[in-house]
C-alpha cells in the first residue's frame, strides 16, 4: 500500500478573483494541522485571505503556517481544543482582531471503527463534540461577525463525506455526524437570507492520515487484508480508482466561498468518483 499525503504545489491551488478574497477578511479553518485542513488553510492564504488555522496539534499547525507563509500567504495558527468551549471562544475572539470574519471551514474530524453494539460511549461523546457540536458553536460565534461587515456576507463550509449520503458498516457515529453537518449547513442557509450561506463537501476517500489510519481497523473488522480494504472497500464503488488529494478538496472550499458559488445555499458538493450515484 502506498497512501501518502502528497506535497502541495502552488500550481495545484485554485486561485480565484473575488473582491472578498483580501487580507482584511478572515477565514477560519479547523483541523489545519494535517490533510484537508492543512490544504484548505494553504489555499485560503494563497487566495489572499487572512487565514486562521485551528488544531490541537501545535507542531503540525505551525508547520502548516510556515508552508502558507513560504507560499506568500498570511496565516496565524491558534492551538485549539475543539472540545473545549473556552478554546473555541478564544480562537474566534483572536481571529476577529485580524479582520472581518467572513469564512469558516469546519474540517476537523476523527474516526473510530466499531459496530453500534460495541461502540464505546466515551468515543461517541468525543466524536459528537468534535465533529458536530464544535462546528455548530463556531458557526454560532462567527455568524454575528459576518453580519457586522458592510455587506453582511459570510460563508460556512462543512466537510462531510459520502457518509453524509450513505452509511457503511462499523462507522455509525461518523455517519451520524456527517448527516448532521448537512442539516447544520441547511439550517444556517435557511436563516441566512442568501447573505449568510453554508454548504457541504462530500468526497470519497482522500489521501490523508485519517484514511490511512483506518485501514488496519477495517481489515480487522472485515477479516480481510489491508490491500483488499483499499481496493474493495475504499475504492470499490468509485469509477476513478484513485483517492483524491487534499488540495483537490481544498479547492472545492475555495470555490464554495467565492462569488462563483453564490447560488450554493445549503447545497452539497458531491465529488466522490461516482461512489454514491453510479452502480
Amino acid at each position: 500500500m502506498d497512501i501518502k499525503e502528497p506535497k502541495i504545489e502552488p500550481k495545484e491551488i485554485l486561485i480565484l478573483e473575488d473582491d472578498l478574497f483580501n487580507p482584511g477578511n478572515v477565514c477560519i479553518v479547523t483541523g489545519s494541522g494535517t490533510g484537508i485542513g492543512r490544504a484548505t488553510s494553504i489555499a485560503a492564504a494563497a487566495n489572499n485571505l487572512m487565514t486562521v488555522g485551528l488544531d490541537i496539534d501545535e507542531e503540525a499547525g505551525k508547520k502548516t503556517q510556515r508552508i502558507a507563509q513560504e507560499m506568500g500567504g498570511q496565516m496565524r495558527f491558534i492551538k485549539t481544543d475543539l472540545t473545549c468551549d473556552e478554546d473555541i471562544e478564544y480562537a474566534v475572539k483572536e481571529a476577529a482582531k485580524l479582520g472581518t470574519i467572513k469564512f469558516l471551514a469546519n474540517i476537523a474530524g476523527i474516526q473510530h471503527i466499531d459496530s453500534v453494539e460495541n461502540f464505546p460511549m466515551e468515543k461517541y461523546d468525543l466524536m459528537q463534540r468534535l465533529m458536530l457540536r464544535a462546528p455548530f458553536y463556531l458557526s454560532k460565534l462567527t455568524i454575528p461577525h459576518m453580519k457586522k461587515g458592510s455587506d453582511k456576507i459570510g460563508v460556512i463550509g462543512n466537510m462531510t463525506s459520502v457518509h453524509a449520503h450513505i452509511c457503511t458498516v462499523n462507522k455509525p457515529v461518523y455517519n451520524i455526524t456527517k448527516f448532521g453537518l448537512r442539516a447544520l449547513s441547511q439550517s444556517i442557509s435557511a436563516e441566512g437570507g442568501g447573505a449568510i450561506r453554508s454548504f457541504t463537501i462530500s468526497t470519497g476517500f482522500v489521501k490523508t492520515p485519517l484514511a490511512l489510519n483506518q485501514v488496519s481497523a477495517q481489515a480487522e473488522q472485515r477479516r480481510i487484508t489491508p490491500e483488499k480494504v483499499v481496493k474493495d472497500v475504499m475504492m470499490g464503488k468509485s469509477r476513478i480508482r484513485e483517492m483524491m488529494s487534499p488540495i483537490e478538496v481544498a479547492n472545492l472550499f475555495i470555490f464554495g466561498f467565492s462569488r462563483f458559488a453564490r447560488y450554493l445555499i445549503g447545497g452539497d458538493l458531491l465529488f466522490d468518483g461516482g461512489m454514491v450515484l453510479t452502480y
